[in-house]
């Protein structure tokens, strides 16, 4: 472990000039910045005034005037972090150990042992720079759940967005808010929520696709003890935990008519009634949806009531895709970097130019999401201090390659022109599409049945006696 790569400043702090001599001779070779004074008063004033960073403090334990556990009580004032190594005599040695207790590092006996005093330095600066990244990370952490977050943006399109965020998070309107997926709907939701009213309730949130449909309204309104096979305790619903805070229904496009229904009463009346019971309760919370379909095509096509999505969709805000807003991509990216480098302990601390021109250049088609993994995974691999271009395409090269080593032909894309003056039948549209992906995949019939869900006997019979040929 050594810290000469790193110009470091130890300042000296001792009457007899001949230690000062020895100890910077000694040090200066190691490749360290050496600030030397003969009493603590003239230490203290130019840590006052000069602002120069200094890096550890190596002092003598018996000085003139003030001594060195007065010393230790005033730079503790100005720097509550700053290692401090005392240097003592053996007599001294129970004043070194009060010394420790309030608050010095480390101490060191004369005659000074200087291989013993480079350990104890080493491991001080060792110890501090360890302290300052877990600071740096804390802080780190503490913004991502602060007002802001982790949202992070400078393109007209996205503080277009936030800004109505901001304008409406005080009010008690619904807010729907949409975007495909992987662009930051839930990090939008919980910026709203601390900055509301009801910042000092909870934030609950469920994806309505992620559940199945007989168990989200349990999830979401509660059921009673022996209400349906399993129910062996009550439960509380999403509704109740979320009183007097903010819940997020998250791709309410997914919900079934019957729970929209079921919603919508709920919206209107601002009470629940779990499971099995016959009891209304009193609900006070805000609602915050996101989805990242079309809910008026959803609505046009009777998949989703229209009456609901008025409810919902009070305020909208749309979230642009990251490929619609470029500037925003170094600056997430950046903000990924230094999040994993800290918690991973990488010395990755920048791009490339090349991995930085791949980064504007890709369409990422996940979005934020997809950008958050490509770099955390580049972050973990790189063992450099700079994130190659190599490092970075490697984490996005099985999509990459999936989509560029299938070149429909134009006989292929002629599938989508097949039914251009007809409606087709459901067994049409299944001949058509298995016709298309046993092509694609040279003739390979059980690599297609499995790529595309089914099992091989399936599959012949969907063929029939057709070979697929032109």
């Amino acid at each position: 472990m050594t810290f000469a790569t790193i110009k470091r400043t130890i300042v000296v702090i001792d009457d007899d000039h001949d230690i000062q001599d020895i100890i910077t001779a000694f040090f200066k070779t190691k490749g360290f910045s050496i600030l030397c004074f003969s009493n603590a008063e003239a230490a203290l004033q130019e840590a006052r005034t000069s602002g120069q960073k200094w890096d550890v403090v190596l002092t003598d334990l018996s000085l003139p005037t003030m001594t060195g556990l007065e010393f230790i009580d005033q730079i503790r004032k100005l720097f509550p972090n700053l290692p401090i190594i005392l240097i003592t005599n053996s007599k001294s040695v129970d004043a070194a150990v009060e010394a420790i207790q309030k608050g010095a590092n480390d101490f060191i006996v004369k005659p000074i042992h200087f291989a013993q005093l480079q350990i104890s330095i080493e491991r001080a600066l060792y110890i501090s720079t360890l302290n300052g990244d877990l600071t740096e990370l804390r802080t780190l952490v503490k913004s991502t759940r602060s007002n802001h977050g982790s949202v992070i943006g400078v393109s007209p399109s996205f503080l277009k967005a936030l800004d109505i965020a901001k304008r409406v998070a005080k009010s008690t309107a619904n807010i729907l808010i949409t975007g495909e997926s992987g662009t930051g709907k839930e990090i939008l939701a919980k910026y709203i929520h601390s900055s509301s009213h009801q910042q000092k309730g909870p934030l609950v949130a469920i994806n309505c696709s992620a559940i199945p449909e007989n168990l989200l309204e349990s999830e979401l309104f509660g059921h009673a003890k022996g209400s349906f096979t399993g129910a062996n305790e009550k439960k509380v619903g999403l509704f109740e935990e979320a009183q007097d805070g903010t819940l997020f229904l998250d791709e309410i496009g997914d919900l079934s008519l019957q729970l929209q229904a079921k919603l919508l009463r709920v919206l209107q009346e601002k009470k629940i009634k779990r499971v099995g019971e016959n009891q209304y309760r009193n609900i006070n919370c805000r609602i915050i949806s996101a989805t990242h379909k079309n809910l008026p095509t959803e609505v046009n096509d009777n998949r989703f009531r229209e009456d609901l999505f008025f409810r919902l969709n009070v305020i909208q805000i749309d979230i642009p895709a990251l490929r619609e807003r470029k500037e925003d991509i170094l600056p997430l990216a950046e903000s990924f970097l230094r999040r994993f480098s800290l918690e991973n302990a990488s010395p990755v601390n920048s791009f490339s130019k090349e991995s930085v021109g791949f980064l504007l250049e890709n369409t990422w088609r996940g979005n934020v999401r997809e950008l958050e993994n490509a770099v955390e995974r580049a972050v973990v691999l790189c063992t450099a201090s700079e994130i190659s271009l190599e490092n970075l395409t490697h984490s996005t090269s099985i999509l990459k390659s999936r989509k560029e080593s299938f070149q429909p032909t134009e006989a292929e894309n002629a599938f989508y022109m097949t039914f251009k003056d007809h409606l087709p039948s459901v067994d049409d549209l299944v001949f058509e599409y298995i016709k298309f992906a046993v092509k694609r995949n040279s003739g390979a019939r059980d690599k297609t049945a499995k790529e595309i869900g089914i099992d091989r006997k399936t599959l012949y019979k969907r063929m029939g006696t057709s070979q697929f040929t032109d």
